[in-house]
């Protein structure tokens, strides 16, 4: 059940794109706007292949850590909700598992009662925070998360929103300190050395709405997983991570994406 009911969301900004409404767009969703719109219909068509395919290695990657045990998932950068949510596909695997969602979208906070339908057993809770402050989240999160035990870090396509001069390696640090062993680490990002052309044309197109990025080369995305245990298949594109059969059709992707373990001694 959720364990507590969220804020009145602030007015939403109808004039800028925000990214999850981008976002929400490309995946055919209805919860965004015109301003969100053009920025979508201006994006090569490659871009709604690449929301696509984060959606299912998220779906793939958190059934399989639930498949292994893993009852507690920290997602950061939630998004609009878009069934399956993560808590729904972790909690069809282990109902009395603990989510807590974060996102400073407040188009997001409006729909956060649908991210709170938890299963009976299980509990779900919704943070409105900016990864850039990364204690505050960590703060709210114990509230529901017990950090002695192994906690589930879901990272989807939002390290590619933090420029470098905003530090995404340190926040990444900082939130991965805190997660004891058996912990892991779920990661997508869009990627500056596959599609070069097409990676430029995204970011332009996002720069004009005000948004900047920050993709980046395999080597680049590899250096959030330091100090941790990557799981096979390693750090790959979103649909060549898999685990469990049957193996995602093979297409084309501009997306980097992997899952990594604290090892037992911790982070190094």
């Amino acid at each position: 059940m959720p364990t507590g009911t969220p804020p009145t969301p602030p007015r939403t900004d109808t004039t800028r794109a925000q990214p999850a409404r981008v976002y929400d767009w490309l995946l055919g969703g209805k919860d965004n706007y015109p301003v969100d719109e053009a920025v979508g219909r201006r994006l090569p068509p490659q871009a709604k292949d690449a929301a696509r395919q984060n959606r299912a290695f998220m779906h793939r990657a958190t059934a399989w850590l639930a498949d292994q045990g893993v009852d507690q998932f920290l997602d950061i950068g939630t998004g609009i909700p878009t069934e399956p949510n993560l808590h729904q596909i972790v909690q069809r695997v282990v109902p009395a598992a603990r989510i807590v969602y974060v996102d400073n979208d407040p188009i997001v906070l409006r729909h956060a009662e649908a991210l709170l339908v938890s299963s009976p057993e299980g509990t779900t809770e919704y943070v409105q925070a900016d990864v850039r402050d990364p204690g505050g989240i960590l703060r709210s999160a114990r509230d529901v998360l017990d950090f002695s035990r192994p906690v589930a870090l879901s990272l989807i396509a939002l390290l590619h929103f933090l420029p470098d001069d905003q530090d995404p390696q340190g926040i990444v640090r900082e939130l991965v300190d805190a997660l004891p062993p058996g912990s892991a680490l779920v990661l997508s990002h869009a990627a500056s050395d596959l599609h070069s052309d097409l990676a430029r044309q995204v970011t332009e197109e996002y720069d004009r709405a005000g948004i900047r990025l920050g993709f980046r080369t395999r080597d680049e995305v590899a250096r959030f997983f330091d100090g941790l245990d990557l799981v096979d298949p390693g750090l790959v594109t979103a649909p060549e991570w898999f685990r469990t059969e049957p193996a995602p059709a093979e297409e084309d992707s501009g997306i980097h994406a992997g899952v990594a373990r604290v090892p037992s001694g911790g982070t190094a």
